[in-house]
């Protein structure tokens, strides 16, 4: 399990594989990426990836996801329901500009925001996909730049 923390490939996967966890996102793979020794330019490049591969299978599949979770019944169908209101609300911020609103909710690197929220909002509101993909990478890289900012600035004080 060293060879993850010790070799230039295993930094890049760690930081990949933590930046598609939902909540977590590049938010917290930059950080790590950092602490782990990559430079700025590679740590955004790895975090970028890993943040954006789960979205177009979100955007693609989520619909349908929700639909069966609702028809399974119990805590699935109330998880279904919860997730679809909280798009929604969301989404009520967006109604204007949907687009520009999208790379806003995805940009600020706060909790419940990011690209899986991006996501969530765009297929609730039935944004294309051609459309919202463009957006919530453009988000992810505002994000991205936000977090190495915020990282390396708190770095240069420590």
């Amino acid at each position: 399990m060293a060879w993850f923390t010790t070799t230039y490939i295993g930094k890049l996967i760690v930081s990949i594989l933590v930046s598609m966890v939902p909540v977590i996102e590049l938010r917290g793979g930059i950080p790590i990426a950092v602490a782990l020794g990559l430079d700025p330019v590679e740590a955004m490049i790895a975090c970028i990836i890993g943040n954006m591969l789960p979205i177009p299978f979100i955007l693609i599949f989520l619909e349908r996801f929700l639909i069966w979770m609702k028809n399974w019944g119990g805590i699935f169908s109330k998880a279904a329901i919860w997730l679809e209101e909280r798009a929604e609300k969301k989404g009520k911020a967006l109604e204007r500009g949907l687009i520009l609103g999208l790379i806003i909710l995805v940009a600020i690197p706060l909790p419940g925001t990011g690209a899986w929220t991006g996501a969530l909002v765009a297929s609730v509101l039935k944004i294309p996909v051609k459309k919202s993909i463009p957006a919530i990478f453009v988000g992810v890289i505002i994000a991205a730049l936000i977090v190495i900012l915020v990282t390396y600035g708190v770095a240069a004080l420590i």
